[in-house]
């Protein structure tokens, strides 16, 4: 009853995630539609009519020099930025996270050549849209379930369809969930099974949860638990007494790694086929 509980819960998100994936531009209907991104395309936009506004007022022409010269090295800078950040970073959150800094950077500095002011006032807008909107997160859920406490210690303790559950814990206010929000669903995919299940809990809907799961709402977030039933195997980031001064990004590989992944789906398989080949020989 919970795991169709939990399925129900999970079911608006897959389908707005269907929805996003059915649309014919889907880049362009998330900038129209998310907020975070319509914001900052209309700054990015305005700074076309800045720099006209500011040609048409320059009377020895020697600024459009200038700014000429430093929009070429900040367009080319960016597209060396963008290069090594498509090549390093393995989710598209972050990486559209980091383009925008950085064009925000290029912006600023571009702007300085027109007017001390001109670059303030693009400074404030960029700290209105970070106090007004956020990055939506991935949307897709691959095959795991948007989960609630109760629902996972229900999943945990009375349902035995599955021995494993990795979960996700995240709030959807931090940064860091946000860009890591594709990880989990991604690996759902590629090593969900009877054996083992996946599931993600918002802690900023249910912040008095995280104290149960020893979880700090403020440090380490998002944190991923594997459970063996109701048994803590592991977790990443680990629990230690030592000052957490570094805490690596979190990635398919540095997950799979940390909660042997392949090897409980080899296990799984071989377990599988074994059985398999009980049944057709009785």
């Amino acid at each position: 009853m919970e795991v169709a509980t939990a399925t129900e819960a999970s079911a608006p998100a897959a389908s707005g995630g269907a929805a996003r994936q059915t649309h014919p531009f889907p880049w362009l209907d998330a900038a129209i539609s998310e907020p975070y991104y319509f914001l900052h395309l209309l700054v990015f936009f305005s700074y076309f009519a800045a720099r006209s506004a500011a040609l048409s007022a320059d009377n020895g022409g020697e600024l459009h020099d200038r700014l000429l010269r430093r929009e070429i090295q900040a367009v080319l800078v960016f597209l060396v930025l963008f290069v090594v950040k498509i090549v390093k970073e393995e989710t598209w959150e972050t990486f559209i996270a980091d383009s925008l800094l950085y064009a925000k950077g290029l912006l600023l500095a571009v702007t300085l050549v027109i007017d001390y002011w001109l670059a303030f006032a693009y400074f404030l807008g960029f700290l209105v849209i970070y106090a007004v909107a956020q990055q939506p997160p991935y949307d897709g859920l691959g095959h795991s379930n948007h989960l609630t406490p109760l629902q996972l210690e229900s999943l945990l303790t009375e349902e035995p369809t599955s021995r494993f559950w990795l979960v996700e814990f995240r709030t959807s206010f931090s940064a860091k969930c946000i860009q890591a929000s594709s990880v989990l669903p991604e690996l759902s995919i590629m090593y969900s099974n009877k054996n083992i299940s996946f599931g993600i809990i918002d802690l900023g809907h249910f912040p008095n949860a995280a104290a149960k799961f020893g979880i700090s709402m403020w440090d380490h977030l998002p944190t991923y638990i594997l459970f063996d039933k109701v048994t803590e195997v592991s977790r990443f980031p680990e629990i230690t007494s030592e000052s957490k001064v570094f805490v690596p990004k979190v990635t398919k590989k540095l997950l799979c790694q940390h909660f042997d992944l392949d090897r409980r789906l080899i296990g799984y398989l071989s377990t599988s086929a074994v059985n398999s080949d009980t049944i057709h020989f009785h």
